[in-house]
């Protein structure tokens, strides 16, 4: 009775955990936290099982939906969030994504239908207690994958560094804690310190989540409060100095602009030969999908971040945000910068992290293409279009 109680009190704790973690998802969508999210229903599903287990003793179902939920699913969704937490590679981060997909559902399939060996009784079972050699190498090499996953996160956390550093390591180290646990109860079952442990794995992860859901306050005060920028720089009234401001604030970085342009050009009657710029540049072109609603508000972040870009990031050579006529719902942001470094320096940049973060809450999807500049030709002209009215 002392296993079953255990059990039911993990149960209980892991709906209440994923109920938190589905409204931290809502509050700030990501990857992220979706897969968070499906780890924490794993696991939970497999200790609901885990309870008429303990209750009735443990049977073909209730063993494999045990070990689906603390051996698979949960390790490896706990891990692949975290490398989309840590990494902000558009190629890691698909490479996760095809990795996770096949550890998911090729293990899934073997331990939902291959053969259990040996007798059942009340206590949490490990997974060699009942699996044959193949699901075993499945589920070892889908925990490897999530270790890894983890290590890569970390070193992601690390190699950004900045005033995050503290939060996002406390978020992967108990997402780390829950993984360890999981795998732990998974693979020696542990009787009555099973439960045990696996409440302790649904409680870091809770913690975990609520940790990174948390507002960072520090990224707003980078640049004099975010939300007062709008109210600033974005509201005129028909005072020429009001419309004088903003464009005086754009003013210098876009001359620095133009004559970084000009080096590359012979003036010849005032007009600026085209030629190949140095093949150094490097571009990004983002396409935004918004939700329904949401464009007013994803806007204006854009006008913002494209307002602090051209204030503070001089090797930040363009960016620009396009709408698309033909669908409303679409956002292109297109940017180019001197050299690898410059677009490094733009992504650590408060104001650009600031406006991914809140952009979340008004995109669907998003599709990143990356560029390497081999010839371009830009006249006064560009310069004068980008300048605000």
């Amino acid at each position: 009775m002392v296993t079953v109680g255990l059990a039911f009190v993990s149960a209980l704790v892991g709906w209440s955990a994923t109920a938190a973690l589905a409204a931290y998802a809502q509050r700030r969508p990501s990857v992220a936290s979706v897969a968070w999210l499906v780890a924490a229903l794993g696991m939970t599903v497999g200790l609901s099982a885990a309870v008429v287990g303990a209750m009735f003793d443990f049977g073909d179902l209730t063993f494999r939906l045990l070990q689906i939920g603390i051996s698979l699913v949960g390790p490896l969704y706990l891990g692949w969030g975290a490398l989309e937490h840590g990494v902000r590679s558009f190629q890691g981060r698909f490479t996760s994504r095809l990795f996770v997909t096949a550890f998911t559902i090729v293990p899934l399939v073997v331990l939902s239908v291959d053969r259990l060996s040996g007798r059942f009784g009340a206590s949490f079972p490990g997974l060699a207690d009942h699996y044959d050699l193949i699901p075993r190498v499945l589920v070892n090499g889908a925990q490897a994958v999530a270790l890894v996953f983890l290590v890569v996160g970390l070193i992601g956390v690390a190699r950004r560094g900045g005033r995050d550093l503290a939060p996002d390591l406390s978020v992967l180290g108990l997402v780390a804690l829950s993984l360890v646990l999981s795998v732990a109860v998974g693979r020696l079952g542990l009787g009555p310190g099973g439960p045990v442990l696996m409440l302790g794995a649904i409680a870091a992860l809770w913690g975990a989540c609520a940790l990174g859901a948390r507002p960072r306050r520090g990224l707003e005060d980078d640049y004099d409060d975010y939300d007062d920028y709008y109210d600033d720089d974005y509201v005129y009234d028909d005072d020429d100095d009001a419309d004088a401001e903003p464009a005086a604030s754009m003013e210098e970085p876009v001359r620095r602009k133009r004559r970084n342009a000009d080096t590359y050009a012979d003036h010849r009657g005032g007009a600026p030969v085209r030629e190949a710029a140095p093949p150094r540049g490097r571009g990004v072109i983002t396409i935004y999908t918004l939700a329904e609603g949401q464009s007013a508000g994803f806007d204006q972040l854009a006008a913002a971040v494209v307002a602090h870009v051209a204030e503070h990031e001089p090797d930040t050579l363009m960016f620009a945000c396009h709408t698309v006529p033909s669908a409303p719902l679409q956002r292109i942001v297109y940017a180019m910068y001197r050299d690898e470094l410059a677009r490094e320096e733009h992504e650590r940049q408060p104001h650009v992290m600031e406006f991914a973060r809140r952009g979340a809450a008004f995109v669907t999807a998003t599709n990143v293409i990356e560029l390497s500049l081999s010839g371009a030709a830009a006249s006064d002209g560009l310069a004068a279009m980008l300048m605000p009215h």
